[in-house]
C-alpha cells in the first residue's frame, strides 16, 4: 500500500484521469496557438536574445563567451534608459541581494496595470516592500519544512498514482503528459486545499496559465477566469477554512487579509510553482536518460538524492532570468556605473555556469566534494518561498521513477526533443519514452 494512497477518496481517480487528459491535450495544442512570440520580434539584435536561448540543455556558448569578458554589459536596445545583462555569479548575487538599490515593481515598465485591486501577477517576484515584507511575512511560516512535511505522505501519494497511470498506458508515454505536469499541480491543490471535485477545473486553469509564458497574449483570457475560480475558492475558505494553505491564513490572519489578497497569493503560488517544477521534473528525466550510472545511484542509494537534485538545480537552471531590477538611484554592481532608471537582468542560467563557483561548472556533476550554493531559486528576499517545497517534489519523483521503471529509454533520438527555443522558463514540449 502506497503511504497515503488511503486518504484518496474514489472520486480522485475521475479528477486525475479528467485532469491530465485536458492537460495532455492542452500542452500539445499550446504550440498551434498565435500569439506573443518573441522570436518574431525581429528588431531585437541576436545579442540580447542570448540568456534566451539553450542548445539543448546547456546554455548557447556565447552565454558563456560574454561571461568570461565582462560579468555585466550593457545590452544594444533603442530605449531611453540603460538595460544591462549580468551574467557573473558574484555580481548576480549583488544585484538580486541588493533590495533597497532596486525595484521590482513591474508597473516601473509597463505602467499601472489592468487587474483586480490588491492582486499582483507573479505572486511576491512583482512587489517591493512594504507590501512585499507583509505577504512574504503571512507566507513564511507556511512555507517551513515542519509546515511543509505535512505534504509528504501526498506528494509520494500523487507520484504513485502517475506511475501507475504510465504502467497502465500502452506504447509510449510522454513523460510531460503523464508525470511533470500533473505533480506539481495536484501538489499545488493539496498545498492550498483544493477540494477534490474542484480539482479538474483547477489544472485546466493551471495548464491556461502556464500558456501565458508560452504566449502572453494568447493566454490573457485565462487571468480573468482564473482569479474568478480563486475568489470563489477564496470565498468559500472563509465560511468553512479548511487545512491547506488559504485555510490556515484565514485561522490565523482573518480579516487581516481579504479575498481579493488571499486569491493573488494563491495564484502566485500556481504561477511560481507549476511551470518550474513540471520543467525540471522532464529536463531532469533526460538527464537521468543519458547515464546508468546515474539512475542506478539514485535507485540504490537514498542518501544520493539530495546531492542530485541540488546539482540539477544548478546545472538545469530553468528560470533562466530573474525578475527584471529596476534601479532606483545610480549604483554601481562589478565596478560598472548603472544609472537610476536603469533595467538589469540577471542570467540566472549564466550566473550558475560561472567559475567562481567551482571547477567545471559547466557540465552535470552529482559527485562534487562541494555542491555550490547555486541561484536556481533567486536570492536575497526575493528568493523563491516555494524552494522547499519544490526540492520535496523532485526528491520524490526521480527516485521513484527508475525504480518503477529501471529500463525506461527515450522513444525517439535524442536530439529529435522538442526543447523551447526562446524562453525565460526553459522547458521541452514531450519526453517521449518507452517504459520497459
Amino acid at each position: 500500500m502506497v503511504e497515503g494512497a488511503d486518504q484518496y477518496p474514489p472520486i480522485m481517480a475521475n479528477v486525475r484521469t479528467r485532469a491530465v487528459s485536458w492537460l495532455a491535450r492542452h500542452y500539445i495544442a499550446r504550440k498551434q496557438r498565435t500569439g506573443f512570440d518573441l522570436e518574431s520580434i525581429r528588431f531585437l539584435p541576436e545579442s540580447t536574445l542570448v540568456p534566451l536561448r539553450r542548445d539543448g540543455l546547456d546554455p548557447v556558448s556565447g552565454l558563456g563567451q560574454l561571461r568570461s569578458v565582462t560579468p555585466i554589459s550593457r545590452v544594444s536596445l533603442p530605449l531611453s534608459f540603460g538595460v544591462w545583462l549580468v551574467t557573473g555569479y558574484d555580481e548576480a548575487k549583488a544585484v538580486l541581494g541588493a533590495g533597497d538599490e532596486f525595484s521590482n515593481e513591474l508597473s516601473n515598465l509597463v505602467g499601472k496595470l489592468e487587474v483586480p485591486n490588491g492582486w499582483t501577477p507573479g505572486g511576491l517576484g512583482f512587489i517591493d516592500p512594504p507590501v512585499h515584507t507583509r505577504r512574504r511575512k503571512l507566507l513564511t511560516p507556511e512555507f517551513t519544512m515542519r509546515r511543509l512535511s505535512r505534504l509528504t505522505p501526498r506528494i509520494n501519494g500523487i507520484v504513485q498514482q502517475q506511475l501507475d497511470a504510465m504502467a497502465a498506458a500502452e506504447g509510449p508515454v510522454d513523460l510531460m503528459q503523464a508525470f511533470a505536469l500533473p505533480i506539481p499541480s495536484l501538489t499545488i491543490c493539496e498545498l492550498l486545499g483544493v477540494p477534490y471535485e474542484d480539482r479538474a477545473d483547477f489544472q485546466r486553469l493551471s495548464s491556461a496559465r502556464f500558456d501565458l509564458f508560452g504566449g502572453a497574449y494568447a493566454a490573457t483570457g485565462a487571468i480573468t477566469e482564473s482569479m474568478a475560480f480563486l475568489l470563489d475558492f477564496v470565498k468559500k475558505e472563509r465560511s468553512n477554512p479548511g487545512d491547506g494553505l488559504i485555510g490556515m491564513l484565514i485561522r490565523e490572519h482573518g480579516d487581516e487579509i481579504d479575498d481579493t489578497e488571499l486569491a493573488g497569493l494563491a495564484d502566485g503560488t500556481l504561477t511560481g510553482g507549476l511551470e518550474t517544477t513540471a520543467s525540471m521534473l522532464a529536463l531532469g528525466t533526460i538527464v537521468l536518460l543519458r547515464d546508468a550510472e546515474r539512475r542506478a545511484r539514485i535507485r540504490e542509494d537514498d542518501a544520493a538524492i539530495g546531492a542530485f537534485v541540488e546539482e540539477l538545480l544548478r546545472y538545469l537552471t530553468v528560470v533562466q532570468l530573474a525578475f527584471p531590477r529596476f534601479a532606483r538611484r545610480d549604483v554601481e554592481i562589478g565596478g560598472v556605473q548603472v544609472a537610476k532608471g536603469d533595467v538589469v537582468l540577471v542570467s540566472l542560467s549564466g550566473a550558475n555556469r560561472d567559475a567562481a563557483l567551482g571547477p567545471d561548472m559547466e557540465s552535470f556533476d552529482p559527485h562534487r566534494e562541494k555542491i555550490p550554493s547555486h541561484l536556481a531559486f533567486g536570492y536575497g528576499m526575493h528568493r523563491c518561498i516555494g524552494a522547499e517545497l519544490a526540492k520535496m517534489e523532485l526528491r520524490a519523483a526521480y527516485p521513484a521513477l527508475v525504480r518503477r521503471f529501471p529500463n525506461m529509454r527515450l522513444a525517439v533520438a535524442p536530439e529529435e526533443l522538442s526543447y523551447r527555443k526562446l524562453s525565460i522558463v526553459y522547458g521541452v514540449d514531450e519526453v517521449p519514452v518507452h517504459l520497459g
